[in-house]
């Protein structure tokens, strides 16, 4: 593919006049967007065309077989499936508790693989904060795949995943929004059949769209609504907990209702040091665990057969 200008045609009509790609098309045109076989002008028209009109289902289900046949792939061992965890975000304004479910899940013997990319001067590095508690960042899947299968939580950067997607996201620091890029890496899936993916949204219009999608596609998966963008459950006042299995969706813990009110004994620094110390403290028993991160991580638990 060459002439990208009809696509864009298409695409980048406005909001109402745009026409959506049909799934092999937009395969087609996202893997070469992942190959770097676009030039520059045209992938920001693209970019900025999808972000205008929104993705549809067929376009988000073409995006991802595109990921599909390009990501570095990851060994589960026998046993549960893996969960995977995207980490986009970081800490802006309370301790993130992303690592507290990727230890409490490595607790029941679940496998958990942590993907991400981190480039936001405002917000702290969660790469940092999981290194501070004993996961560090690997090189590479072929390291990510031992650490499973010695019974260890894997990290890996997007760059070692699917460099292609990575220099997609990396667009927002000359775009200054973020891309349909930003959406996929949330549904990167690197093991296939044998994982469970937690989609965190943090615009109420995504959840029925991420709904739809993962209805879709048939895999194993959690949906919810993130907190500050990461992936675990509001400690102040748990999210609805939506659950996929095999192209079946429940409800596996409804909304609370209410305010989400201070917690008296969560502690509030979220630097590194602060962040990692108030983990610490939850899986040692000396701080009580929020009660939805502890409904999230059984919700997880039993979708992956743990």
């Amino acid at each position: 593919m060459n002439d990208f200008a009809p696509l864009i045609k298409e695409i980048g009509r406005g909001a109402k006049g745009a026409r959506s790609l049909p799934r092999a098309q937009a395969q087609t045109l996202f893997g070469a967007m992942l190959a770097g076989e676009v030039g520059d002008l045209e992938l920001g028209a693209i970019l900025i065309a999808l972000r205008i009109k929104s993705e549809s289902l067929d376009e988000l289900l073409g995006f991802a077989d595109a990921m599909r046949a390009l990501v570095a792939p990851i060994e589960v061992p026998h046993g549960p499936r893996c969960v995977v965890l995207p980490t986009y975000n970081g800490a802006r304004r309370q301790p993130n508790l992303m690592p507290l479910v990727v230890h409490l899940l490595a607790r029941r013997g679940v496998p958990v693989l942590i993907q991400g990319r981190h480039d936001f001067e405002t917000r702290i590095n969660p790469f940092d904060l999981l290194a501070a508690l004993d996961v560090p960042q690997l090189p590479d899947a072929a390291a990510a795949s031992r650490a499973l299968a010695e019974g260890r939580p894997a990290c890996l950067g997007l760059d070692a995943l699917l460099p292609g997607l990575s220099r997609l996201l990396s667009t927002r620091l000359r775009l200054g929004v973020r891309s349909a890029g930003h959406t996929m890496a949330k549904l990167l899936d690197p093991a296939p059949g044998r994982s469970v993916k937690v989609v965190a949204v943090t615009h109420p219009e995504y959840l029925e769209r991420m709904h739809d999608f993962l209805l879709a596609e048939g895999g194993h998966a959690q949906l919810l609504r993130g907190t500050e963008g990461e992936i675990y459950a509001n400690p102040r006042r748990r999210p609805r907990l939506a659950s996929y299995a095999a192209g079946v969706s429940s409800i596996s813990h409804p909304a609370e209702e209410g305010g989400a009110p201070p917690l008296a004994d969560l502690p509030g620094g979220f630097d590194v040091p602060d962040n990692a110390a108030t983990i610490r403290a939850m899986l040692d028993g000396k701080i009580a665990t929020p009660q939805p991160i502890l409904d999230q991580v059984e919700a997880l638990a039993a979708l992956a057969g743990a």
